[in-house]
């Protein structure tokens, strides 16, 4: 009897009880242009779902877009988001050493407005993808584009927040915060020696004072580039991959993006 019993439930599952269709994550190099000049940037989406859903902007690191970003961005589309990388330096400009990447930063870094303009780009080629909701979208970086990602969010653009992965934190104008319309999170290895103590104390009477809505994570024993592979495993550098931290710091945005698209 127990048996029959046994049988009969699991019959009466498999018939009604169908799991999710695994995601077809569809990948692909996108080129778009901001006036004369070229960008190729990199989208991806589940093709298994037919609704619109949210997006994801993911902005660089300092040597343009690269396989860990792509890999974000094909990570995302899995869960269910539309993710775009903008390419904020341009088609083709992707530096291959360290003084290389410095010094293309460094020009954006020196000119925020030119910065914000090409993120500003990337949300709107995001927002133009079929698969994206264009009132539910959100802007992650790292590195450079971690501060880029909060330089977007300073300039007022309507999105729902910001995620920081170990990005900068200074900015020229800080009453610019009062423009922010989302919600901040920033991500932070608590000895990165690129971000100084002094950087993190402004950010956070930056945020206090604009009376934004913001968050501040710091991992203990983390440094700069904490959740890209290719940095290596030497905090003693600077820069170096710390898995914990990768796998908190994910983890914390999922939860982020579950709050801001919560109507989803």
């Amino acid at each position: 009897m127990e048996r029959k019993i046994t049988l009969l439930m699991a019959a009466f599952l498999a018939q009604f009880c169908v799991s999710p269709a695994p995601a077809e994550v569809r990948a692909y190099a996108h080129e778009y242009r901001i006036g004369d000049a070229v960008f190729e940037g990199y989208a991806a989406y589940d093709g298994s779902l037919p609704a619109m859903r949210p997006g994801v902007l993911v902005i660089h690191e300092w040597t343009g877009v690269n396989e860990h970003v792509r890999e974000r961005v094909r990570r995302l589309a899995a869960l269910g988001y539309a993710a775009f990388a903008a390419d904020i330096y341009g088609k083709g400009i992707r530096p291959k050493s360290g003084p290389e990447a410095a010094k293309e930063a460094g020009v954006y870094r020196a000119d925020r407005a030119l910065l914000r303009a090409r993120a500003a780009a990337g949300l709107s080629e995001l927002r133009k993808m079929k698969e994206v909701d264009p009132a539910r979208v959100a802007v992650i970086g790292y590195c450079f584009g971690g501060g880029a990602a909060l330089e977007l969010a300073r300039s007022g653009a309507g999105i729902r927040g910001a995620v920081s992965f170990h990005g900068n934190l200074d900015t020229p104008d800080p009453s610019d915060a009062k423009k922010i319309t989302g919600k901040i999170l920033v991500l932070h290895g608590a000895d990165d020696p690129h971000v100084p103590a002094a950087s993190v104390a402004a950010f956070q009477d930056e945020m206090r004072a604009a009376g934004a809505d913001w968050q501040f994570v710091s991992y203990g024993g983390a440094v700069h580039s904490f959740t890209d592979p290719s940095a290596g495993d030497d905090p003693s550098k600077g820069a170096a991959y710390d898995a914990g931290a990768d796998r908190r710091s994910w983890a914390l945005m999922l939860d982020f993006f579950e709050e801001i698209f919560g109507d989803q």
